[in-house]
């Protein structure tokens, strides 16, 4: 056999390269096609690492490709970027932080605020004129500047992890019915001239889930019950919170979070799901009987 010139094709074949990104170099192929592929592309399975397309088509196992698909600890779909929905969930409350502080008067369009003016005179805004909305446009307007920074420090740090655990949907299940819980808490409580806002209710949902995540994982839990604490004596030592929210979102975020993890595998989809429901329901139930209350 001839000897082979340097920088001849079958020099150059030597290293493999991924079959996507042919500038990287690797060791490492998919087990199901033998394709090289890079870090970028390597998805983990049960032995050793797939590429992206045998994970998308289910190619060679004789399975239905969700049969195959990577899951969450609690049955999500692996996604490429695991903090996407926490970077939309800031980008929606920075832009509804700037608007407010470039137009002040829409401050008060998006708050949390139960019935105004004040009795006896007819109510011509807020939720018992019909204005449901602000359960939810309160959850994603700040009007401090530390106030949005916490809680946007706080859903950066605790959301990432549990979107990565629980997946897209259900990691946006569980923001939204903390976050309604704790709006309807507030509703149902304070009073209904009160004007209240932030996304802290579906922050302390976050903390509650990740406890339970933690405690689901065996992790040790100390550090995330003395934040938990702190913000509790923050929410009840401090004047001009809505500590409703707090609570509300808390209980809700425990009740979703539990649900979410502890659920058996047969049927784990509908019991999340389902559990997300009747959060959800009970948020309407008690924003009806408030409103009755109210009108």
């Amino acid at each position: 056999m001839e000897d082979q010139p340097v920088g001849s094709p079958q020099d150059a074949q030597s290293v493999p390269v991924c079959y996507r990104h042919p500038d990287r170099e690797t060791g490492v192929r998919c087990t199901r096609c033998d394709r090289p592929i890079c870090p970028e592309c390597m998805i983990s399975a049960s032995v050793g690492f797939q590429c992206p397309e045998c994970v998308r088509t289910g190619s060679g196992t004789g399975h239905a490709p969700e049969a195959t698909r990577p899951r969450t600890l609690a049955g999500g779909s692996v996604a490429a970027d695991p903090r996407l929905v926490t970077k939309i969930l800031i980008g929606i409350n920075l832009a509804v932080f700037i608007a407010v502080r470039a137009d002040e008067a829409l401050l008060n369009d998006l708050v949390l605020i139960g019935a105004w003016p004040p009795a006896p005179f007819q109510t011509t805004s807020g939720v018992a004129d019909g204005e449901w909305y602000r359960l939810v446009t309160s959850m994603f307007t700040h009007e401090a500047i530390w106030h949005f920074g916490f809680n946007m420090l706080s859903l950066w740090w605790l959301g990432g992890p549990l979107e990565a655990a629980l997946g897209r949907a259900r990691y946006l299940a569980l923001y939204f019915g903390s976050g309604l819980a704790g709006s309807a808490l507030t509703y149902l409580l304070a009073a209904p001239t009160t004007a209240s806002l932030g996304a802290s209710g579906a922050i302390f949902g976050l903390f509650g889930a990740t406890a339970v995540l933690m405690r689901r994982l065996q992790y040790d839990m100390r550090p995330i019950i003395a934040l938990l604490v702190i913000n509790l004596i923050f929410t009840f030592g401090w004047s001009n919170i809505a500590w409703q929210a707090h609570i509300g979102g808390l209980v809700a975020g425990v009740v979703i979070g539990y649900a979410m993890v502890h659920a058996p595998r047969k049927r784990r989809a509908l019991i999340q799901y389902g559990t997300t429901a009747a959060v959800l329901a009970v948020v309407v139930l008690v924003t009806a009987l408030r409103t009755l209350q109210l009108t």
